[in-house]
């Protein structure tokens, strides 16, 4: 395993699809807003086998998900101290961290729902599409936070669309969600797509209400659970439902070393 030669804390945010598109946007976005303490790397999958630009169907996401997991371990064995899955459905979340030794893995429903049930009592998440729903909706269930969530509403808009006009998404989230304080009683929205990063502030303005940028919230949750790692050693669990696949048997796999998941890498220092 690799050691570090600062002494910076290490977080990486993958883009769990395998065109870079986003790398660059998101990642100045996340450099703006980081501590000095903090290394980030952006990086996204390698698989020119799988080149689709989203991941709004199980079918993109069953193709990418092994992917997704060979990155985590790659994390785990360069001795990154944090890894952001970045996406909002929490693609493979418990595997990476089944297969995490020192790699503190953070999606961004998770990181966000538990943000928003410490600034309200009832939240809506803004998706883009009817087709995410259901699955979005399984997620926040199984974090525990059923009784938090007032609804979910679509703005009809796709993944890889939500940044082409950025003014026609800002209408159609500030639509959509001041239907849901007004007729589903929120007290808080979360835009329920990493790819809507950048948006949230004049959402959040003309609403009145906390809304919350997953990007931001994954992100920031794994800078400060990094930090938490560095000074009280802190590291994921290994034990009972979090065991790992022993390390004989993935030896005798061949999977104790696994061939790169990883495309492209940005590095913000």
């Amino acid at each position: 395993m690799q050691v570090h030669t600062n002494n910076k804390n290490r977080v990486r945010w993958l883009n769990p699809i395998n065109l870079p598109h986003y790398d660059e946007p998101m990642g100045q976005a996340l450099a703006s807003i980081k501590q000095p303490s903090t290394e980030l790397q952006v990086i996204s999958l390698g698989n020119p086998d799988a080149p689709m630009d989203n991941l709004e169907y199980r079918f993109y996401e069953a193709l990418v998900t092994g992917d997704i997991v060979r990155a985590a371990k790659d994390s785990d064995e360069q001795d990154v101290d944090a890894l952001v899955i970045g996406c909002f459905y929490d693609l493979a979340l418990e595997d990476c961290r089944e297969i995490c030794h020192n790699t503190i893995v953070v999606a961004p429903c998770q990181a966000s729902v538990q943000l928003a049930a410490n600034l309200a009592n009832r939240f809506s998440v803004i998706v883009g599409q009817d087709k995410w729903i259901e699955q979005m909706t399984q997620r926040v269930h199984s974090y525990g936070y059923r009784d938090y969530l007032a609804s979910m509403r679509a703005i009809n808009i796709s993944a890889n669309a939500l940044q082409c006009d950025p003014e026609h998404t800002v209408s159609r989230i500030i639509e959509q969600g001041r239907l849901a304080i007004e007729e589903d009683k929120a007290e808080a929205l979360i835009l329920g797509c990493t790819c809507n990063f950048g948006l949230y502030e004049k959402v959040q303005e003309i609403l009145g209400v906390p809304v919350i940028d997953p990007l931001i919230a994954a992100f920031k949750q794994a800078e400060n659970l990094a930090a938490m790692k560095s000074s009280l050693g802190l590291k994921p669990s290994n034990l009972w439902s979090s065991e790992p696949p022993p390390t004989s048997e993935l030896s005798r796999f061949g999977l104790d070393r696994p061939s790169s998941a990883i495309g492209n890498c940005i590095t913000f220092n």
